[in-house]
Formats: structure tokens, sequence, C-alpha cells
């Protein structure tokens, strides 16, 4: 119980971190940021991930949770390297932003997608132990 009370004061404190350092930006840069957020994810995510969770129940039903989860978070993980991988433009301060961001991305898109694999494959050996037993 007192772990719970712990994780949650963490997350408490962490969200204090995130409103404190939005405070700290110009309202309109947020407010852009937070509709094209708001956008991307009903315009385009949700709806790609859905269909695509479909698509995969109608063919291979135990595939689908995985992959909608990849898909999910690959969709999140874009949504917050876009405006980089968009504007790269120059920095006043070289030391802001130094890192390539469209290589982390492409990097951070393949754990995902090596995860949902580990995942699937995991499951399939489960599944052949099963039926052999």
């Amino acid at each position: 119980m007192a772990g719970r009370y712990a994780v949650g004061a963490l997350g408490v404190a962490l969200m204090g971190l995130g409103v404190s350092l939005v405070w700290a930006q110009s309202p309109w840069d947020v407010a852009v940021w937070l509709v094209g957020a708001i956008v991307l994810h009903d315009g385009l995510i949700a709806p790609l991930v859905l269909l695509v969770g479909l698509g995969v129940a109608l063919t291979r039903p135990g595939v689908r949770g995985p992959l909608r989860a990849a898909l999910l978070t690959a969709g999140c993980l874009t949504a917050i390297a876009l405006p980089d991988i968009l504007r790269p433009g120059p920095k006043n301060n070289a030391t802001v932003l130094p890192l390539d961001y469209v290589r982390n991305w492409v990097v951070l898109l393949g754990v995902v997608g090596f995860g949902a694999g580990v995942v699937l494959a995991v499951r399939r050996v489960r599944a052949g132990r099963r039926r052999r037993l």
C-alpha cells in the first residue's frame, strides 16, 4: 500500500514539474502544440490504430493487442518528435537541442517494433507448449 502512495506522490511531483515547464513557455506555442496533438491523435493516430486492429483481428486475432499497442506507442512518439522533425531549423543556442531527432525517432520506432515482435514470439512459444501438453 505504501508503494502506491509513493508512486502516486512521484506522479503528482512529475505533473507539477510538467506544469512549471509549460508555464515557462509562450502560451501561444503551448496552445498550437496542444491543438496539433489533438488533431493528430483524433484525426490520424486513433483511426489508423483502430483500422489496423480491425484488419488484423479479422485475419490473425492473436496479433491484435501487441500490434495496436505498438502502433499507439509509435503514434505518440511521432506526435512528440514531430515538431523537431518538421522544423529542425537553426537554434540560437546549439546546446538546447543537440541531438539527431530523426535518427533517434527511427531508433525508438525500431525498439517499439522489436518489443512487439518479442511479445508475439513469447505468445507463440507459450501456445506451442500448451498444445504439446
